[in-house]
């Protein structure tokens, strides 16, 4: 009996082939002479007909459709090219797409019937330094109707779909959840593909058709470099849509498909009422100010991220380590305790022990609010080391420290509940396998022993679903406000705002999600190819406010710092039924 498709590795550990132009031609030749296939039946009412498509700023196309699968195009009065291609219909909404054979080119295009409007969508290879990233440049225009006027509205960028999450079943077997935090982004789940463990992030475009049909791309940047693309019929929950790509195994995947769907929630957005444009994150401009083709501003943190070996990090960590340095309320990461809870001195003067399961018993004399002793197992002298804590509720501490001469340098970030004598700890630590300066995290439950409390023999804090699908924006200072996602139970999706207060640049990365009390929730996210840290939040949802600590090595050292904000609650997906073990 098969079992779960999990893969040996996600998306974004998979080393995917730095393919040729040469490569892509070979494979492309035969897809482009053949037309994508589909599971479902082609459409069929463009067979005879010719069809021209005027653009604003982008090509004529001149089209004539000898069969349901093969076509003639001419690009901007040119000689006419065959090629195969394939359509799909949803009331007066038609999607076709297609090659241009003896080129890296394509085309997906929507053409409304009703209103003779038109969206092309032009697709090409080899015009990214990671040559398997198909490009898009998405153009406005209308059919010409032989020397009719020309229509005057066109379809236009929108962020009308800003907020909304879809269950998708293709004709092709695929199915996922799709999330929509953002005007620039959306976050994928793969719930058939890769057993849904994870969610991922790609730049998106939004497209409104009318008030019923809306268009959505995806391009998996950092990823395969697969595009999709599909129209939504917002009341029916059906889609049908084109997809084009590498695979990891270097397959080509060329086809269109159906699909249906269910709405899975609507999670607030924050601009004003009336803004409802699109396109809210600027692409690169050429140097006359221009955008450039195809340009759109995408998060490539593997590109950026510094990449240490073992004997890099031993010698910075030596070197350079730093816990909870002064807080600072400028702009990005080290801006984030602009909103921090105060300092607590709740520790100063007790001596406690907390004992691990299957995992180290950590004795603490507290000296005072910045300063412990520590000592691990029962062996050894007592080593000081610099401390903060914050009181997140009454008797709920969160506090943490550097474990120093640990062989991968390890942190410890603690919440322990004085009042039940319970201590859950995400023990940072690095040398893990991909980068030697990446973040790891282990999850160790435990309890707290100390004069006058009892702990409990069996019961312990335990991970939980009740975040799952829960969105949360968290104000870390003025002007730094960040939402997070939690997709899957075992992702943490992160989305920052623009100025305008449009959903932005989007990444994600592992997570896990532990309950602690009823509205008080200790959570983790690991940022891997990204930049490597490993952010904690202890959430209490009955203030509404957090306390968190981060743990971060890079070329500068070790560090560990504060991190806190004010928080909202922006809604949640009803998505806890996918993500049920079945037997």
């Amino acid at each position: 009996m098969p079992g779960t498709p999990y893969p040996k590795q996600q998306m974004h550990r998979i080393a995917y082939t730095k393919l040729t132009p040469e490569q892509i031609a070979v494979k492309l030749r035969p897809v482009a002479e053949r037309g994508p296939t589909s599971v479902s039946p082609l459409a069929t009412d463009f067979a005879g007909e010719t069809l021209i498509i005027v653009t604003d700023d982008g090509p004529t196309l001149r089209y004539k459709f000898a069969s349901n699968s093969k076509l003639s195009v001419a690009e901007n009065g040119g000689k006419p090219i065959h090629a195969g291609f394939g359509a799909q219909e949803m009331d007066h909404i038609c999607l076709f797409t297609h090659m241009i054979p003896g080129t890296q080119r394509g085309y997906a295009v929507v053409v409304d019937r009703n209103s003779k409007l038109a969206t092309v969508i032009e697709l090409w290879f080899s015009g990214y330094e990671d040559n398997r990233e198909v490009q898009r440049q998405i153009y406005f225009g209308y059919v010409d109707t032989h020397g009719g006027p020309a229509p005057k509205g066109r379809h236009e960028l929108t962020n009308r779909l800003e907020g909304r999450g879809y269950h998708w079943r293709q004709d092709t077997g695929m199915e996922t959840l799709e999330y929509y935090p953002s005007a620039a982004y959306s976050h994928f789940v793969e719930l058939s593909r890769t057993g849904g463990e994870l969610g991922f992030s790609a730049p998106s475009d939004y497209v409104k058709l009318d008030n019923d049909f809306f268009v959505y791309t995806r391009t998996e940047c950092e990823f395969s470099g697969t595009f999709t693309t599909y129209v939504i019929d917002m009341n029916r929950t059906q889609q049908m849509g084109v997809r084009l790509g590498f695979d990891e195994g270097d397959d080509l995947h060329y086809y269109v498909f159906r699909g249906h769907g269910d709405i899975v929630g609507q999670i607030a957005h924050f601009e004003k009422f009336a803004d409802n444009t699109g396109d809210p994150v600027p692409g690169p401009k050429d140097k006359d100010g221009k955008p450039i083709k195809g340009g759109r501003r995408v998060y490539r943190p593997i590109h950026t991220m510094e990449k240490l070996t073992k004997e890099q990090v031993d010698k910075v960590v030596k070197e350079h380590s730093a816990a909870f340095p002064a807080r600072v309320t400028t702009g990005g990461a080290a801006g984030m305790s602009g909103n921090a809870l105060p300092v607590s001195d709740f520790l100063a003067g007790k001596t406690f022990t907390l004992r691990y399961d299957n995992g180290p018993v950590m004795e603490y004399k507290i000296d005072s609010a910045d300063e412990l002793n520590w000592r691990k197992d029962g062996g050894g002298d007592w080593t000081k080391a610099r401390y903060q804590s914050y009181e997140v509720a009454p008797g709920l501490i969160l506090f943490g420290h550097l474990l120093a001469d640990a062989p991968d340098h390890d942190g410890h970030i603690i919440a322990a509940d004085f009042e039940q004598g319970l201590v859950t700890c995400y023990n940072g630590y690095l040398n893990t396998p991909y980068f030697a300066n990446e973040a790891g995290a282990r999850t160790l439950f435990g309890v707290l022993e100390m004069d006058g409390i009892q702990p409990p023999m069996y019961r312990r804090h335990s991970r939980t679903t009740e975040m799952l699908g829960r969105c949360i924006t968290y104000s870390y200072a003025p002007g730094l406000v960040s939402m997070h996602l939690y997709s899957t139970p075992n992702t943490v999706s992160w989305i920052i705002f623009t100025p305008d207060q449009h959903g932005g640049l989007e990444w994600s990365g592992p997570g896990d999600f532990v309950k602690i009390r009823d509205g008080i929730y200790f959570m983790y996210w690991l940022e891997e190819a990204c930049n490597g840290t490993l952010g904690t939040v202890l959430l209490n949802m009955n203030i509404m406010h957090d306390a968190g600590i981060g743990y971060n090595c890079g070329s500068r050292g070790l560090n560990m710092s504060t991190i806190g904000a004010i928080v909202r609650h922006a809604g949640k997906f009803e998505v806890d039924k996918y993500f049920q073990i079945r037997t």
